[in-house]
């Protein structure tokens, strides 16, 4: 008595219970997840919130003091003279902005042959080795004059440029 479109929708319903009890189980399990990121988030913050504080603590001038003085005579420590500080233009330069030494013709041509006979050695399968020691020959006539720049000094320290009061110490934000 029941017909066989029937049967294919109790089918269909059947699947789409399925379906949708699947999709439902997912999103359950994702905010699950959500809810458990949510937490950590919470107790990391909590962490760094009780990690500012402790420093705050631990950096108190008065703190430093006491343990400055209960510990000179092992630490023996000296104050900072303000001639001690450097400023970030009198720092050396970096190896990127080091100019590069002028390449004499001498240096040009060894280099030229060494590249000749490397080159007559391995391609020697492709054009031959007259064709890789003609390379290396006009690359050894060529000179290679490239100028050297000069090494820049640093400028000298003003006395009314001393930045040392601007600098903020111990500040945690």
């Amino acid at each position: 008595m029941l017909k066989t479109f029937d049967l294919v929708l109790i089918g269909v319903m059947t699947a789409t219970a399925a379906v949708t009890y699947t999709i439902k189980h997912r999103a359950e399990l994702k905010l699950e997840e959500v809810h458990r990121l949510e937490a950590e988030i919470k107790l990391e913050e909590d962490t760094i919130d009780l990690l500012k504080a402790d420093w705050a603590l631990q950096s108190q001038p008065n703190r430093l003091e006491r343990l400055v003085k209960a510990y000179d005579d092992e630490l023996q420590l000296q104050p900072t003279q303000s001639t001690s500080l450097v400023h970030a233009k009198e720092l050396p330069m970096l190896k990127s902005e080091v100019p590069v030494p002028e390449v004499t013709e001498a240096k040009a041509s060894a280099k030229g042959a060494t590249e000749a006979s490397a080159k007559g050695a391995t391609g020697a399968s492709a054009k031959g080795a007259t064709g890789a020691s003609a390379k290396g020959a006009a690359l050894a006539s060529a000179t290679v004059t490239t100028k050297a720049q000069p090494v820049p000094k640093p400028a000298p320290r003003a006395a009314e440029e001393d930045e040392a009061d601007e600098i903020e110490t111990g500040s945690v934000e």
